[in-house]
């Protein structure tokens, strides 16, 4: 049985094969057996069925809210209005139990249907969302205590993670950790924007850089949770490098107006640290083999010197010197780029370019 590949992966494989054939790395019979162990799927079925799924998931999103613009539903809602939140909250548990119930026996019975099971298991999230939201409706004291809810939904995605083995799950319950915790600081600063002197963006630096270390120094000592090591890494990456771009920009001011008064050169040092911090991502990812440090560390400097390009000529040059500049770094970088590229991918000097 041959492998199905598309056009993209068939022209990394015939290169990786004509480079190891040309270096002697293995002999014509092999390479020619290589060569005739793959064929290029005619359509891509599995983005199709990716998309597909987006799309629906989407819709129903769509169809939800689409409900309280529809005014005969707005009437039939009105009559359910007096429907007990705890009867709700009943109905809400048991449907995204229903929902992990499909999606758990579908992916052991079927799990080649990844989109279709992955898709099972993000309503049962929803789901599971807005229960915890109407208990919240339940048990409120009028103490504005959201935090608790959002633990409380940690507590069930983790076990849920688990337990069904979905980093569809895990990521869900990363997203509410990242939520509580800014619930939890703000609770205890009194619903202002500082807690401790620190703005949300620096909070969150401190939250990407704890979980980030988390994830590198102790995600390997339970086993229960080894497999999610990889998408806990890139979200504490992810949250780390936001939360210092964001920085740069607004500093550790919490209101607007004091910002805006604000010359960008006073918050120059922000810049520089996302700058820095950026550029040992990077560094350590082209040291240590690390792709996910790498490739975000790379992304998310261009993006920090792009950001302070615009802060600092925007208004103090012509625009067309401006967009001139704009286009030439991103021309030198599309030909630096394309070098590393042919380097890495085109080193077959005895083989024609196709045409």
């Amino acid at each position: 049985m041959k492998l199905h590949i598309d056009k993209n992966e068939q022209e990394a494989i015939e290169n990786a094969i004509a480079h190891w054939e040309e270096n002697s790395l293995i002999d014509k019979e092999t390479a020619d057996r290589l060569r005739h162990s793959y064929e290029v799927k005619g359509f891509d079925w599995r983005r199709l069925a990716q998309y597909s799924f987006w799309i629906a998931l989407s819709c129903i999103v769509l169809a939800f809210l689409s409900l309280f613009v529809d005014q005969e539903i707005l009437q039939l809602l009105s009559t359910l209005y007096e429907t007990p939140n705890i009867i709700i909250c009943v109905f809400c548990a048991l449907l995204s139990f229903l929902f992990y119930y499909l999606g758990y026996f579908n992916k052991k019975r079927h799990p080649e249907k990844l989109f279709t099971n992955e898709s099972l298991i993000v309503l049962g999230v929803f789901s599971t969302a807005t229960f915890i939201g109407y208990l919240g409706k339940v048990i409120d004291k009028g103490d504005g205590m959201y935090s608790f809810l959002f633990l409380l939904s940690i507590v069930i995605y983790t076990v849920l993670a688990i337990q069904l083995s979905s980093k569809t799950i895990w990521a869900f319950m990363l997203i509410a950790l990242g939520i509580w915790f800014a619930t939890e600081t703000a609770y205890h600063s009194n619903w202002g924007f500082k807690f401790w002197g620190m703005n949300y963006p620096l909070r969150f630096t401190i939250f990407g850089i704890l979980l980030t270390v988390f994830t590198l120094v102790l995600h390997n000592k339970w086993a229960a949770i080894r497999g999610f090591k990889q998408l806990s890494y890139i979200m504490g990456v992810l949250y780390l490098l936001i939360s210092l771009w964001l920085l740069s920009i607004f500093g550790n001011y919490s209101d607007l107006d004091k910002w805006a008064a604000t010359k960008q050169y006073h918050i120059f040092y922000w810049g520089v640290l996302s700058t820095v911090v950026c550029l040992a991502f990077a560094w350590y990812g082209l040291k240590k083999n690390d792709i996910i440090a790498r490739e975000f560390g790379i992304i998310f400097l261009l993006i920090n010197l792009y950001t302070r390009f615009f802060e600092y000529l925007w208004d103090n040059i012509n625009r067309a010197i401006f967009f001139s500049l704009l286009a030439l770094s991103f021309w030198l970088i599309g030909r630096k780029a394309e070098k590393i590229w042919s380097g890495s991918f085109l080193k077959k000097k005895d083989v024609p370019p196709k045409l």
